[in-house]
């Protein structure tokens, strides 16, 4: 059976013909068009739709569709051209009430009509490609109600004039607003741009215009700025209550074009409010308007940066070049600090940590800081006050936050290699004098420029700690070898200081008192022999020293440095003695002797010497006498060294010729790295590469590069290309 072949089943249709009343379709057409009036008159409660369905798929089925589709365009036609003139003849405030009422009741009516011609709908249509009821409908209502002559420009003005009221603050009818302007989308798009929205845009523009005109005449920048947020924010509300949702990106860049952009420059700069006087007066609130305002148009926040990185730039100048403000480093630093914290503040709070921001303050800073040579020393300064005095006033959190700062403002140093000079010098006074505060601090701050510059930036510095760890041990070795034999001399305290690792200090002769030799000549014989192949110097310039000393019958300690110390030992032996005499007795460097005595004798409450005649400074014919009549209440008192925290011009000059040496080596290591790797290079790219290579330590000088591969070249490093003079090549 599965094999046979399967017969296909056919129904055929009926015969005979069936005869149709010539008039059939003139009279059912006739029950349906009166269905259709009673359903506009609101009298639709009496009819039976499922008859009238009956009838209108009957016409259909008898091939009278076109009769069906035509009657009923007439007849809407008609309906709608009657409430047209009712819509027409409403007056004043009636008339959108009267439009409204009449779009709710068409559609009411067109619902009822698509129910009875569904069939139709379903069939006729698509086959005729006609358009269906519902759209029918539509178009009907939009080519006899809205595209009226007498209705089109009214309901446009109506529309504009309401919105005309609610922008000078009266209160509008919203609900009815909505409704009509629904009524313009639910017909198409274009009808509600045509009919409304270009009319209203235009309206706006010319609206803005004139505001904006007169409010950047009579207000200032804040104000403005206030007024325009809240027409922004009027226009936004305004789409969510009755326009479309799509209108809302047009309307709101035409308040941003006639508002902001059109202003955008003469807001920014405007005298004693604009962008310059908000950072001044910390005006958060009125900068994140402004930031937020100008976001929105084109190059916006462009003017705001320059603007803003314009006034960093000439406010950090001024700082910097301050010659008042140079006298004191630390508060020089310190409002540098402050400067910082600020504009931070200000970018974070206003700018929303604009990166753009961030970037344009850290350009600025590091184009005025480097404008002063001596910002590495001031930072210096600035951390040698913090640690050694930062813990007695600061919590350990606090110096760990400055500790930070710090290291920004140091990230903009160009000259980070003569930063790294001074505070070699700095912690190697605090670490010799036991003036750390915090040995934790000192670390930590280490570890911070060895993540930014590499362990070489901070190898020596390390050097540094682990010399006095081992000057400790080496002291418990001394005294317990030579306990009984140095038991009657004075005690000495040695630090043994590696000499690459410490600054290099021109070694000052000086000569000790013989009470302090001999224990020191007993030090160094000990240590020479426990230790081969060391040589030992005296640093006395480095030293300090505690003296027992009596003024009248009141016993005193003094804390005294090295230089002092063999300076007092000689009033032992004498009353009086003059400048020459302890110059020649001691061989103290006249610099250091003269700031020496300026602290013994000059200085009130610690006097312990007397100076004839009496003055502030040393002249080389003055005459010392020990002051027995000296008095305090203090038992230890603490003498310092008269000395200029800032480096005098010599030392200055000194600083920077050593740093130039420092730097010349590793401007050589650097062309040999690039040529190894090159092969052959000329000049402007060696000058290019090198720069780029050493720019995280400093900014080498394109002139000391050209004599560094000159010098390269007479040692046989490179070689000058025989036909091309600017071209070096490297030999292996």
């Amino acid at each position: 059976m599965s094999g046979a072949k399967k017969r296909n089943f056919q129904i055929e249709a009926f015969k005979h013909r069936v005869v149709v009343d010539p008039k059939y379709a003139e009279k059912t057409w006739k029950i349906l068009e009166d269905a259709i009036h009673e359903i506009y008159n609101h009298n639709a409660s009496g009819l039976s739709f499922e008859e009238l369905y009956r009838n209108a798929y009957n016409m259909v089925l008898h091939k009278f569709g076109e009769k069906l589709y035509s009657g009923l365009v007439s007849t809407m036609t008609s309906h709608l051209k009657k409430i047209a003139k009712s819509i027409e003849a409403a007056q004043g405030a009636m008339f959108l009430e009267e439009l409204n009422r009449n779009w709710t009741e068409h559609n009411k009516a067109l619902q009822m009509i698509r129910d009875i011609l569904m069939y139709m709908d379903r069939t006729f249509i698509p086959s005729t490609h006609k358009t269906p009821v519902h759209e029918l409908g539509l178009n009907l209502w939009r080519d006899n109600i809205i595209h009226s002559s007498k209705i089109q420009t009214r309901l446009q003005d109506t529309l504009l004039e309401l919105v005309q009221c609610e922008r000078t603050g009266d209160v509008i009818n919203r609900g009815l607003t909505r409704n009509i302007t629904k009524m313009l989308m639910d017909l198409g798009p274009s009808v509600y741009q045509e009919n409304f929205e270009k009319p209203f845009l235009d309206v706006s523009a010319d609206f803005y215009r004139v505001e904006s005109q007169q409010f950047i005449e009579h207000c200032d920048c804040g104000d403005y700025l206030k007024k325009a947020e809240k027409r922004l924010n009027e226009e936004i509300e305004r789409v969510s209550h009755y326009l479309d949702a799509r209108s809302e990106a047009k309307i709101t860049s035409v308040v941003e074009k006639e508002m902001i952009e059109s202003h955008m420059h003469r807001l920014v700069h405007m005298e004693n409010s604009g962008l310059v006087s908000m950072i001044m007066d910390e005006k958060f609130e009125d900068l994140g308007r402004m930031y937020n305002l100008l976001l929105r148009v084109p190059n916006g926040l462009t003017i705001i940066k320059e603007v803003m990185t314009s006034h960093i730039r000439e406010t950090g100048k001024d700082l910097v070049t301050d010659p008042e403000r140079l006298k004191d480093p630390v508060n020089f630093v310190q409002e540098l600090l402050d400067k910082k914290d600020r504009l931070d503040k200000i970018i974070n709070l206003a700018f929303n940590n604009d990166k753009n921001f961030q970037n344009a303050l850290n350009s600025s800073f590091e184009y005025f800081i480097n404008l002063n040579p001596r910002s590495p020393e001031f930072i210096s300064l600035f951390v040698d006050d913090k640690l050694r005095n930062g813990l007695k006033k600061d919590k350990e959190e606090d110096i760990e936050t400055v500790l930070d700062k710090v290291m920004m403002l140091f990230r903009y140093l160009q000259e980070k290699d003569v930063f790294e000079k001074y505070y070699k010098q700095h912690l190697a006074k605090r670490l010799l004098s036991g003036k750390t505060s915090s040995d934790d601090a000192e670390r930590s701050l280490i570890v911070k420029l060895k993540t930014e510059c590499g362990y070489q930036f901070t190898s020596k510095l390390e050097g540094m700690f682990t010399d006095m760890k081992t000057s400790q041990d080496t002291m418990h070795g001394f005294y317990d070898a030579m306990g009984a034999e140095i038991a009657d001399c004075p005690t000495l305290s040695v630090q043994v200081l590696t000499t690459g690792s410490w600054p290099t200090q021109s070694s000052s002769t000086c000569n000790l008192p013989p009470e302090i030799l001999g224990v020191c000549d007993k030090f160094k014989t000990y240590y020479l022999g426990t230790h081969t192949g060391r040589r030992l110097t005296w640093q006395t310039n480095m030293g300090t020293a505690v003296l027992g000393a009596t003024f009248g019958n009141v016993q005193k300690e003094l804390g005294v440095s090295t230089y002092q110390m063999c300076i007092l030992m000689l009033f032992n032996h004498s009353d009086r003695l003059s400048y020459k005499e302890i110059e020649q007795a001691t061989e103290i460097p006249p610099s250091d002797l003269k700031r020496c005595l300026q602290s013994l004798a000059c200085v009130k409450g610690k006097n312990v010497l007397r100076k004839d005649p009496m003055s502030k400074d040393i002249a080389e014919d003055d005459a010392f006498y020990f002051n027995d009549k000296f008095t305090t209440k203090l038992y230890r008192v603490k003498i310092g060294t008269v000395v200029a925290q800032k480096e005098s011009e010599p030392e200055k000059q000194e600083t920077r010729q050593r740093v130039e040496e420092d730097r010349k080596p590793q401007i050589e290591a650097a062309i040999v790295r690039i040529m190894k790797s090159r092969r052959v290079l000329d000049h402007n790219n060696i000058v290019t590469e090198v720069t780029k290579q050493l720019q995280s330590r400093f900014l080498p000088n394109p002139v000391v590069i050209k004599k560094r591969i000159e010098s390269l070249i007479e040692r046989e490093f490179l070689e000058r290309d025989k036909t091309d003079r600017k071209l070096y090549r490297y030999l292996a």
